[in-house]
């Protein structure tokens, strides 16, 4: 059995190991290619796109694919999206693999808008010194708030933004490291998007803790009629019954 594993994210790794360990199974992992000096998964490994939807089916038929897994991140809508649409087109079997968004604890003051932005336009009333943890993607949007802002992203984002500082970094973050972070420079208020996971939830910890509020950008729907599963062990269990 081929497996199409898209990656990306820890979750993708961690099944790729699982898959490659699975007797009977054959996994070849997808990277987008964004990323610098990428955290390779173990077995076959294929970087770039496959040119829209129309590439992505050649692909699979080319390459007798039985099934595609979808471990992307949360906000990789179009690859979402594509993949679906191929699955249906190929005829192959599709799962999302998406770990659970963050939810708000006691002590929180959470401001949750629809996209970045969104929360360029809310921004101005919650905070004058901003932290953005956003990645590269939608950071063009904050560029005409006015307010003093740190960007933290694991590449430079092109062209490389001059209204704001930017901090090269990549996670996993711990919670001293980012109380730290906060404190150092003064932060009154936190953007993120609803990415999920442990590796990077410190930066919330920490304004939980100081009692910064945090614009959260919630996560794109899925598409209509895919399965989707939140933990690695759920989709090696899909794999294994359409052997």
């Amino acid at each position: 059995m081929r497996v199409l594993l898209l990656g990306g994210t820890g979750e993708a790794r961690e099944l790729a190991q699982a898959l490659t360990d699975e007797p009977g199974v054959e996994v070849v992992s997808s990277l987008a290619g964004r990323t610098s000096d990428a955290r390779l998964p173990p077995g076959a490994v294929r970087q770039g796109g496959f040119g829209g939807v129309d590439g992505l089916v050649r692909w699979i038929q080319e390459h007798a694919v039985d099934a595609v897994v979808d471990a992307t991140h949360p906000f990789a809508a179009v690859m979402t999206d594509h993949a679906a649409e191929a699955a249906r087109t190929s005829g192959v079997p599709l799962l999302v693999l998406r770990r659970p968004g963050w939810t708000e604890s006691r002590g929180d003051e959470w401001h949750w808008v629809s996209s970045a932005e969104a929360a360029a336009k809310v921004l101005p009333a919650v905070g004058s010194r901003a932290f953005l943890t956003i990645g590269q993607q939608g950071l063009s949007a904050f560029a005409g708030t006015g307010l003093w802002m740190v960007a933290r992203c694991v590449d430079p984002p092109e062209p490389r933004p001059d209204w704001c500082t930017l901090i090269l970094d990549r996670g996993p973050y711990d919670l001293d490291g980012e109380l730290a972070l906060f404190r150092e420079h003064r932060f009154d208020v936190l953007v993120t998007k609803d990415s999920g996971g442990p590796q990077t939830v410190a930066k919330l910890v920490a304004a939980r803790q100081l009692g910064v509020p945090v614009v959260v950008i919630r996560r794109p729907p899925l598409p209509a009629g895919v399965v989707a599963v939140p933990t690695v062990d759920q989709a090696v269990e899909w794999v294994r019954g359409r052997r």
